[in-house]
């Protein structure tokens, strides 16, 4: 399984909007081949910041979303409204202990 843990800082003028920009990733994502979970979340600590949670069935699947065109779409909606550039971090996961 892979991990995507990612997150975004925005102006508060700006916060509304790309929240909704990124629900509308995170429905379009859930409905990818390998897409198990795929969420923004407003950190609690800074309503600016939004954090991205998703997990993968494996690698490829998250090429193959990466490659969808409307996920570049998403990254350039994104870098525009940020107030910094977009943190992401990928792990390769097991369930259990």
């Amino acid at each position: 399984m892979i991990v995507v843990w990612g997150s975004v800082e925005t102006s508060h003028e700006n916060r509304d909007a790309l929240l909704e920009v990124c629900l509308q990733h995170v429905r379009r994502s859930r409905m990818e081949p390998g897409c198990i979970e795929h969420g923004a979340y407003v950190d609690s600590e800074n309503d600016d910041r939004i954090a991205f949670f998703e997990r993968w069935e494996s690698a490829d699947a998250l090429k193959a979303h990466f490659a969808v065109p409307e996920s570049a779409a998403f990254v350039a909606q994104l870098r525009a409204m940020a107030t910094a550039e977009p943190v992401m971090s990928i792990y390769t996961a097991s369930e259990g202990m």
